[in-house]
């Protein structure tokens, strides 16, 4: 299978300059429907697939967002690369607003666990998720940072809460205790479900505020104003990832299904053959 680039675009990111538009397509999925149509285009003679998270007009909560439809549909489309872009709060003062955090780790602090697994009826699948991010992706959008000379930071814990509400200062104070260094509300979800599609996965954390911890109060205002300064970084970083797409080297994105599926998949009736089926094609006699 050739390789193939998506952007899921955050808060403040809701569309690609640049992105020469080619068609714009829905997809049905067994999940439900995703955030929006999905839009492919072309930047630097290479396919890209961008699907804005919160939908046109951000209209959805990332508490209600179809992470699994999203996903899903992604797969269902060839992508193979999914690189997320996301508005976050840090948690350290060297982590400024405005800057940037590739993110390698993950801290789950959500309640709803709807869109924990595509595999919710009739398999057993349990994915090695140890390391969240594909360290391939990770490294190469590292050494463009670097050769950008972007304000960055590379690695980091993203602790993803539930919302829509911000933190309270306890809350913020506690987490800060922890060693964690940006939180969001989002991308836990798509990073767990893309190793479950065996999609290559990286995160691209925009930092907007300090949380509460430091600030007098996190509001929309303040999220918006600091965005405008690392989206412009964030898209310098994707143009040039888009540019050298494929990265190259090894790991086992690909092969995540590979040791973790437990259900003897020849036991499934039609129905679930056909709901799973894009997911566990390779795997099914």
């Amino acid at each position: 299978m050739s390789a193939k680039l998506a952007i899921i675009g955050g808060t403040g990111f809701y569309d690609f300059e640049g992105l020469e538009i080619k068609d714009s397509v829905a997809v049905e999925t067994p999940y439900g429907n995703p955030s929006d149509e999905f839009v492919i285009g072309e930047l630097e003679g290479k396919e890209v697939v961008f699907l804005p998270r919160h939908g046109k007009g951000h209209r959805i909560m990332p508490s209600r967002i179809n992470y699994r439809a999203n996903i899903y549909g992604l797969k269902k489309l060839g992508v193979t690369h999914i690189v997320s872009v996301s508005a976050v709060g840090s948690f350290k003062e060297e982590i400024e607003p405005g800057s940037l955090v590739i993110v390698d780790q993950f801290f789950d602090r959500t309640k709803n666990n709807v869109n924990n697994t595509f595999f919710d009826e009739g398999v057993a699948v349990h994915v090695a998720f140890s390391d969240p991010v594909c360290p391939v992706m990770f490294e190469a959008l590292v050494e463009i940072a670097k050769r950008l000379g972007l304000k960055a930071r590379y690695g980091g814990t993203y602790l993803n809460m539930e919302g829509p509400a911000f933190s309270t200062r306890a809350e913020s104070r506690i987490y800060k205790s922890w060693g964690v260094d940006v939180i969001g509300m989002t991308n836990m979800y798509e990073a767990r479900l893309s190793r479950e599609a065996e999609i290559h996965f990286a995160t691209i954390a925009q930092v907007t505020d300090y949380d509460s911890w430091k600030e007098e109060f996190v509001d929309v205002p303040t999220v918006l104003e600091n965005l405008k300064k690392s989206v412009f970084a964030s898209k310098s970083l994707l143009e040039e990832f888009i540019k050298q797409f494929p990265p190259q080297g090894d790991c086992t994105c690909e092969k995540a299904l590979e040791t973790a599926i437990v259900t003897d998949l020849n036991i499934l009736d039609e129905r679930l053959r056909s709901k799973y089926r894009v997911l566990l094609e390779k795997y099914m006699k």
